[in-house]
């Protein structure tokens, strides 16, 4: 792993990093996280009782949204045209939380591992916003990369995921991002 901030010079002046020497291939970039909420809560959402509309599909048009203005949100991120973004929420049948995962590609010279940790982060955000109403003890938790392809360095998470289609991770508490 490499050691070096990247966007610092020899000087530590902050810098965008200059991708124009790499080589443009497919980057895809998969990340995690989840919000918790009060079972009582989580009914409405699903029965789509919620004020504010359908929480799922609103959270996810919001993480699609977050995902394609990342490089306008943080400040030293590459502007990217993406070439696809999924974001799923499902509400777990084992835990009071809704789990969310995006998947973000391009064709490009630089990662799009930040567009994918924004558009989880965003989505959540707008459960939270949907459903403050009714529940102000929702925590947003454990949004993290869980695999980067492309470039030179792949990165596949080495922690068991708590999303979708994985095993429970039972921490609740940190808001958690890796980079890789």
């Amino acid at each position: 792993m490499n050691e070096q901030l990247t966007h610092f010079d020899e000087k530590g002046n902050t810098r965008m990093v200059d991708v124009g020497g790499k080589q443009e291939t497919l980057r895809v970039a998969i990340a995690r996280g989840h919000i918790t909420a009060r079972p009582e809560t989580l009914q409405l959402i699903a029965k789509q009782k919620m004020k504010k509309g359908d929480v799922l599909e609103v959270a996810r048009l919001a993480g699609i949204m977050a995902a394609k203005r990342t490089g306008e949100l943080i400040p030293l991120c590459h502007p990217l045209a993406l070439t696809s973004i999924r974001v799923e929420l499902a509400i777990a049948a084992d835990t009071p939380r809704i789990e969310i995962e995006a998947e973000v590609q391009t064709v490009g010279r630089t990662g799009v591992e930040m567009e994918a940790l924004t558009a989880v982060s965003v989505a959540a955000l707008t459960v939270y916003d949907m459903c403050k109403a009714v529940d102000r003890e929702m925590v947003i938790a454990n949004v993290k990369l869980v695999k980067k392809t492309g470039g030179k360095n792949s990165y596949q998470s080495s922690v068991v995921g708590s999303q979708l289609n994985e095993a429970s991770d039972n921490d609740d508490t940190n808001l958690e991002t890796k980079d890789g």
